[in-house]
């Protein structure tokens, strides 16, 4: 039977916002994976914007180098948390898969979010 734990970001201090400094690959570390196969990681992620212009985010999930890793949104100023990641999912690999995030802009995007991690 499988079961069910919710956990903070592994990127996150005590379950705080992590602040996206990045610019370019490879990002700011959201969240590192499991390194177990049979382990599952359901990923939430929210955006706010802090800044007076809008700001292009991008997710790398997972990986770097294919634009099948790649997801961006633009983030628009003073929007409050905006839904990035509804629940994706990671699976555990001997190389545990990391989320990253970067930015066009520096220190004004944020992340909050939380993880539902699933083993079998």
């Amino acid at each position: 039977m499988a079961t069910y734990t919710k956990v903070k970001l592994s990127g996150s201090t005590d379950g705080r916002a992590i602040k996206v400094a990045a610019t370019a690959t490879p990002g700011t570390t959201l969240h590192t994976g499991s390194s177990t196969a049979t382990t599952y990681d359901e990923v939430w992620l929210y955006a706010q914007n802090t800044d007076t212009s809008a700001v292009k985010l991008t997710i790398e999930w997972g990986g770097t180098t294919s634009p099948d890793d790649l997801i961006e949104v633009t983030v628009q100023p003073e929007a409050g948390l905006v839904s990035i990641a509804p629940g994706l999912l990671i699976k555990g690999n001997a190389t545990p898969l990391v989320i990253k995030a970067f930015a066009a802009t520096a220190n004004v995007i944020t992340i909050h979010g939380f993880v539902n991690q699933i083993t079998a």
